[in-house]
């Protein structure tokens, strides 16, 4: 909860709140990459990593969104500003982060260069991104080469093992934002030369618009404009205004436009000037920028020469004027520019200091601080109209037939141009639904305004589908991921002071259409047992559950149920939060008490759990009848722990409807006395536990959760259990034996394609649902309840001791070990003893089962942030607080 402390930051984030002045307005919006993605992929296949490969992204234009590096824009994107960078020895600008497709990497998308995000304030206020930039030629080939080589049984050829990095031989470049207002940007950049000898670098801070105008469409020709002025640029929009970029030094602007090099691309003429003039020009010296000084596109040209170990500077200002203002006033870079990088960058230690409690320790303070950087800079922009995508611009050629019925056909209706929060600007540039849930869980610490639009903006009617489906994510919006968008909610309340009843009203309403939808749509039977579909726990199961089955009939999940278990417990809760104050949500809260009662009780009933081996299995119901039992030891049987709540007395007699409900029900349907039943008294008012897993089952699955052997490992729960190690699980269905195993990195099955190969690693999203899970068991068993912990060793804890040594296993990941080591940078010795690598943090999609290292997306900052929120947690004093 953001308090008024008189700390600026906050008086900001007031502002931008109430509308009073627009600092969320600039921010660093733009994305990392913008080929490869579906927007731009106008293929009759849908093989967007190829129809808009990286090759092309520095002469063609892009139809949707933007990329750069370190770069910033405005909430619509109208203009862009970013850095680029030559170091006399590459064959091309470093304009963009290059990486590798899922069709050249052996472990599918990977970014293979090294940038961070080291700061940033709520309202980017203040802002530090980091890249460290080659002197040698930049190994493109050879880390395609190599890794289109390599099979899945070998790790990933990253830009480390290539040695470019020896002798140091590399530029640490860093640029800090400091706003003097929300539309006047101070801008530093520095370069230092970290290697043996003096060497020469250009950088080119570049000012361009987004194409809005090439495409055919009426009313939408007009091209705005940037000119040479003084010491920097002029840009002129009529609807933005006047843009001045003013750089100290004697810089040379270069201008070009933001076009399609039509020649180099399709061989056919196109515009003169276009968007890669300026680097042909500067590594080229061709006569490919405007020597009238104009063009939609420009930068301002840098040559600097840095002895071994020095450091450049370069200062720039970048401020707006409204339509129709005068002349702008100079940019102050002396006095008035120190003053605001020093004020802002105090404003941030302030705000930081106040966010992070006394007992952190410098390490954790470290993470949190990063953390936060990390999900600040995930913010995009994302434009997307998906009836134009489908139909195609006038001035281009028709969409290909397979367009009418291929990738989001059905979703015709979104129209998105806002600003999202993304899972990783490189990796995953576009917004995933349930990887935003908990995103917004970790930004609420921070910005909770924020936090909030952006669960109310997936429910809204340009996003959600009329069906009352919430997209999931831009390779496929049809896609069913995990409905956790109603536990986010109700964290991000609580989190922003447990007040805005507004906010869980219009969550809940737009839910009760989503949760209808799951309902009519993935409970065939009409049982109470959900078959889900892809979920986002595919990979540990032995098939694909986003396709067909192998054999007729349907596989009945326990995470689907427990999924929707949870769900209807979450508006359970929020209903009766809103009754308290409106007693028509009384009806809704006995609606989904019930409701989940049928749902819990129906996992029991038709087998999902198996009391022998105390787990639940996912069941395959071939069409003849048969029940095959799927025992795979996986987050898929332990996610049913997180179908819980707490009911008070003091909430039953403040709400007489839904306490003589709930009476009826137990004494008319008694059969649902073990999911609803459980009671306990303490603090003078008595606890009614709703859970999908009663005492008993909780005691015996905590057995298989909490051993080293299965679950447990030295940074927080695998997702597969480690006894498939030796033990792996085989299934014969038809004419094929499908086999699961645990792998604690990445798979060598690419039976999932893309990024999505993992078979045991450890996943942030589900271990912190998971230790959320263990303190409710904890708030109602309280000290009474103690299990081993870890499992087998005789040692006993409560609940919530064992929710706290998960957060810290979590933890560890990232903060300096006994011997000073990162347990997520792995064997790279580079990052484990170098102090100029060592303390610069990647916030990993998942880590190594067993030794932490971090895999998959490297700045899939999102739902790894998460471990701001444990740390804020562990550090914070305990407090006295009532459910109610």
């Amino acid at each position: 909860m953001i308090q008024d402390d008189g700390n600026a930051e906050h008086r900001r984030l007031a502002e931008a709140d109430s509308g009073e002045r627009p600092w969320r307005g600039w921010g660093p919006y733009l994305s990392e990459r913008a080929w490869g993605t579906v927007r731009e992929d106008y293929s009759a296949h849908g093989t967007a990593w190829d129809h808009f490969p990286h090759d092309h992204a520095r002469s063609r234009v892009y139809r949707w969104n933007e990329d750069g590096m370190a770069g910033i824009c405005d909430d619509r994107q109208t203009f862009c500003f970013a850095l680029a960078l030559w170091n006399g020895k590459d064959t091309i600008l470093k304009e963009r982060m290059f990486g590798l497709g899922g069709d050249l990497g052996n472990h599918g998308e990977d970014a293979k260069e090294y940038w961070w995000y080291l700061d940033s304030t709520p309202t980017h206020s203040w802002m530090t991104w980091r890249y460290h930039y080659p002197q040698r030629a930049f190994p493109y080939d050879e880390l395609v080469a190599e890794n289109c080589r390599r099979g899945r049984d070998e790790p990933e050829y990253e830009l480390a093992d290539t040695g470019i990095f020896d002798e140091d031989r590399y530029w640490a470049v860093e640029v800090d934002y400091a706003k003097a207002g929300p539309t006047d940007m101070c801008i530093r950049i520095t370069a230092t030369n970290m290697g043996p000898e003096p060497a020469t670098l250009h950088l080119l801070p570049t000012l361009w618009f987004r194409n809005t105008w090439a495409w055919g469409l009426p009313g939408r020709d007009y091209m705005p404009e940037i000119r040479a002025k003084d010491d920097g640029l002029l840009a002129e929009h009529r609807l933005l205004g006047r843009l001045a970029l003013t750089g100290d030094g004697a810089p040379r602007p270069l201008f070009c436009n933001n076009e399609t090099n039509g020649q180099r691309i399709w061989g056919k003429p196109g515009r003169e000037y276009p968007k890669d003039g300026i680097g042909d020009h500067v590594i080229h010296g061709k006569d490919s920028v405007n020597p009238d000084g104009v063009g939609t596109k420009a930068a301002l040209h840098y040559l600097v020469s840095v002895p071994a170990g020095g450091t450049h500077e370069i200062r720039l200002r970048l401020n707006l004027s409204a339509p129709g203002a005068k002349d702008l006033a100079p940019a102050d870079l002396k006095a008035d520019f120190e003053s605001t990088m020093a004020r802002r960058r105090a404003e941030a230690d302030a705000y930081f200091d106040h966010l992070v409690p006394p007992a952190a320790t410098a390490e954790e303070k470290m993470v949190v601080r990063q953390a936060v950087a990390g999900l600040m800079w995930g913010k995009q922009f994302f434009h997307f109209d998906v009836a134009r995508w489908l139909t195609g611009d006038p001035v281009a050629e028709a969409p290909p037939e397979s367009r009418r019925y291929g990738r989001n056909s059905h979703w015709w209706h979104m129209n998105s141009c806002d600003v999202l929060s993304m899972p990783d600007p490189w990796e995953y540039p576009w917004y995933a639904a349930w990887d935003l849930a908990f995103h917004c869980v970790a930004i609420a610490r921070v910005d909770p305004g924020f936090a909030k639009e952006q669960l109310l903006l997936l429910l809204r009617e340009w996003y959600m589908h009329p069906n009352g489906q919430i997209p999931a994510y831009e390779w496929a919006f049809g896609d069913v991921n995990p409905p956790v968008h109603a536990w986010a909610a109700l964290r991000v309340f609580v989190l922003d002071g447990s007040r805005d009843f507004d906010f869980l009203a219009r969550v809940l309403h737009k839910l009760l259409l989503n949760f209808t939808w799951w309902v009519n749509r993935k409970d065939a039977e009409g049982n109470n047992v959900f078959e889900g579909g892809f979920l986002g726990l595919d990979n540990v199961g032995p098939f694909d559950r986003s396709a067909a089955l192998p054999v007729g009939g349907r596989l009945e999940q326990s995470d689907g149920t427990a999924w929707m278990a949870m769900y209807a417990l979450n508006l359970l809760d929020m209903s009766l939060t809103l009754a308290v104050h409106d007693r028509v949500y009384e009806d809704i809260a006995a609606k989904f008490l019930e409701h989940f009662a049928y749902i819990a009780d129906a996992a029991y009933e038709f087998g999902l759990w198996d009391e022998e081996e105390a787990f639940f299995y996912d069941v395959l119901r071939t069409a003849e009848g048969h029940r095959i039992p799927l025992k795979v030891r996986s987050v898929v049987g332990l996610l049913p722990l997180t179908a819980t709540t707490i009911i008070s007395s003091s909430t039953l007699r403040r709400l007489p409807d839904v306490a003589a409900r709930l009476r009826w029900f137990l004494t008319n349907k008694p059969e649902y006395g073990d999911v609803v039943g459980a009671k306990k008294s303490r603090a003078g008012q008595q606890l009614r536990l709703l859970s999908m897993v009663g005492p008993d089952q909780l005691i015996r699955i905590l057995q298989r959760m909490l051993h080293e052997d299965e679950f447990l490992s030295p940074y927080g729960l695998r997702t597969l259990s480690r006894a498939h190690k030796d033990e792996p699980f085989t299934v014969h269905l038809g004419d094929h034996a499908y086999t699961v195993g645990y792998e604690p990195a990445e798979s060598t099955s690419g039976l999932f394609g893309g990024n999505s190969n993992w078979r045991g690693p450890i996943w942030f999203p589900v271990n912190y649902i998971l230790i959320e899970a263990i303190r409710r068991f904890a708030e109602f068993f309280g000290d009474d309840l103690q299990v081993e912990y870890p499992a087998g060793t005789g040692r006993m804890a409560t609940l919530g001791q064992v929710a706290d040594d998960l957060s810290l296993r979590l933890v560890k990941l990232f903060v300096n070990d006994a011997d000073g080591r990162r347990a997520f940078f792995g064997d790279v010795d580079l990052f484990q003893r170098d102090p100029a690598w060592h303390d610069l943090l990647l916030f990993y999609e998942y880590f190594h089962g067993d030794t932490g290292a971090g895999l998959g997306a490297a700045h899939q900052t999102g739902w790894t942030a998460l471990v701001l929120d444990l740390i804020l947690t562990l550090r914070s004093p305990p407090a006295a607080t009532e459910r109610d």
